[in-house]
């Protein structure tokens, strides 16, 4: 049996190790520069790369780093594995049951989010290929197919991040803007998958299978893991649960699963991430994987091999001698005006005002990850030049990075709504002696029934069917049960402390003890989003939450409101969770 020499061991384990730590520490640094981990392990790999290394130092670079032979070998195939992995973790942050409550909405909102820039990147491929960077030989179907869903696609958690910064995440417009990301990523990554199928066949690699029959095993696969799967998933979790050891039973066995699936559809002639992703999504939609769970194989996974790929990815191109920045332009204004405008145009015609329109086209248009990981595939398959690389990855970062300020610019307002200017003392309940959430929101909902023309039950039914969308607990025991309700003249407030706590499946694992009910008149939606967004930033503050929790009357929370935290004091609980 064939295995690496003495040398090529030593290499294996520097090169490793110095990728993974400069990914890691670059990561940290971006993230304390409040940007996404992503753009530092990328430029991590770009300074480890032909792009600097290389240049100051060749020797070094190709010592590490080798172009051909079994360490070149070993580095392709720890990022294939990095990749299928990540978009393993991808796709349990797809919340199928999200997207059929809101399927409407979703769908409306999906489609045109997905044809408009679909439709002007096809189009502008077709009409200047070469001027886009189309490499040379390539078939020019396949690449304006591969453009048009290039540009068409967002990035989920990308975008649940932005959202949750902006203590978004939980509210109506934040589901929303989730249940049509969803849709999009399996749509997106379905139509992507036909062409990867089509880009293998082009190159001899379809092992043998025609395209028809490569297409209709991966939508054969991708039918049966998100129905009969997707069940069988579900009965098996809650055992794995109870017979094996936390986390390590559930852990082997997602990412057992997605190596399985991943091997899958690289035998049927589509690339080992889509097998990963639709496992990914069939874990991921079941009820029984605890909050908790999904953390730490997010985690696992997302501060281990994510950083791996991305670092790899600027190995394998020099960034300063391929960056074209007329290219860059043209695609950057193609991706955002296409998306933006796909996002808007739903958003309106699905009902939503102006200003949440527009913060729903710019929320769509964040890339990240997803783009980068096309343009990949698309470059080792020789559809794409290394140019028209650099330009998707330049462009997917850069989306990503616009989203949130022009998110929060699009949905501001001089004098935003509050906690303190609706709380009342009559709505205030401490010592609450409730054992589930159902329980909690009922005596929420009777506290507020005197300030609504509307009998309390049918307020907790309003609140109850908002919170099987998705839990509405944030991290550090606080929960935002709320609902819009038909025929409210001004939003009530109603605060309940839970001294022994309820399980209110929050993304920390931890009791809910504070619950702060917000009622808002039907079309008060912009004022929602900022009372979710002022109780999210006041409690992210530990002292403020500590206080909270241990008042007993009306005035003493007043005054714990008031513990906030000075300039340079950050907040000690989270309010917001690091996606993958």
């Amino acid at each position: 049996m064939e295995s690496l020499n003495h040398s090529q061991i030593t290499v294996m384990f520097l090169s490793l190790g110095l990728l993974l730590a400069t990914a890691r520490l670059f990561g940290e640094i971006a993230k304390r520069l409040h940007q996404p981990s992503v753009l530092g392990e990328i430029l991590a790999g770009i300074v480890l790369g032909p792009t600097i290394l290389g240049q100051i130092w060749p020797e070094a670079n190709l010592f590490l780093f080798p172009l051909e032979g079994p360490n070149a070998l070993m580095l392709s195939g720890l990022a294939t594995l990095a990749v299928s992995l990540f978009l393993l973790v991808a796709g349990m942050e797809v919340d199928l049951s999200t997207m059929f409550r809101l399927k409407r909405v979703a769908l409306i909102i999906g489609i045109t989010s997905i044809v408009i820039p679909f439709v002007i990147g096809f189009g502008a491929a077709q009409s200047m290929p070469q001027l886009l960077g189309m490499e040379a030989g390539a078939d020019p179907l396949i690449f304006s197919l591969f453009l048009g869903i290039a540009l068409s696609i967002c990035a989920l958690p990308v975008i649940a991040k932005i959202l949750m910064d902006l203590n978004l995440f939980r509210s109506d417009i934040g589901m929303t803007i989730i249940a049509v990301a969803i849709f999009q990523d399996l749509v997106g990554w379905l139509i992507f998958a036909i062409i990867l199928g089509m880009m293998q066949a082009s190159n001899g690699d379809g092992h043998g299978m025609s395209i028809g029959m490569t297409i209709a095993l991966t939508l054969g696969f991708a039918s049966f893991m998100l129905t009969v799967g997707r069940s069988v998933i579900h009965r098996i979790l809650p055992w794995l649960q109870a017979h094996t050891s936390w986390p390590g039973g559930v852990l082997g066995f997602a990412l057992g699963l997605g190596m399985f699936g991943a091997a899958f559809t690289e035998f049927i002639g589509i690339h080992a991430i889509f097998g990963a992703f639709i496992v990914g999504v069939t874990l991921g939609d079941s009820s029984h994987l605890r909050q908790q769970t999904r953390t730490t194989i997010e985690q696992f996974i997302s501060f281990i091999f994510a950083p791996l790929f991305f670092a790899s990815i600027g190995l394998q191109v020099d960034f300063f001698s391929h960056f074209d920045l007329k290219l860059v332009m043209i695609v950057m204004v193609l991706a955002c005006v296409g998306k933006t405008l796909g996002g808007l145009i739903g958003a309106y015609w699905a009902g939503f005002p102006r200003r949440q329109s527009w913060a729903m086209g710019f929320a769509l248009n964040a890339r990240g990850a997803m783009e980068i990981v096309l343009a990949l595939l698309a470059l080792q398959y020789g559809v794409i030049g290394e140019d028209l690389f650099v330009a998707l990855v330049v462009v997917a970062l850069a989306t990503a990075l616009m989203a949130g300020p022009l998110m929060q610019l699009s949905l501001s307002r001089k004098q935003p709504a509050t906690l303190r200017k609706y709380l009342t003392a009559n709505t205030y309940l401490p010592e609450l002696a409730c054992h589930t959430r159902h329980e909690v929101i009922d005596m929420l909902a009777g506290a507020a029934e005197p300030y609504a023309d509307m009998h309390g039950n049918s307020l907790a039914n309003l609140v109850h069917q908002r919170e099987q969308i998705m839990s509405t607990a944030l991290p550090g025991g606080l929960a935002v049960p709320h609902a819009r309700v038909p025929g409210l003249k001004q939003p009530i407030i109603s605060v309940g402390i839970i001294p022994t706590g309820v399980d209110w499946d929050a993304p920390d694992g931890r009791s809910t003890k504070l619950a702060i009910m917000v009622l808002t008149p039907e079309k008060a939606g912009q004022t929602q989003l900022e009372l979710l967004a002022d109780i999210a930033s006041t409690f992210s503050h530990a002292p403020t939450m500590a206080k909270a929790i241990n008042c007993h009357t009306y005035t003493c929370f007043l005054a714990a409101l008031n513990t906030k935290p000075h300039a340079h004091e950050p907040a000690d609980i989270p309010v917001k969770v690091e996606p993958a």
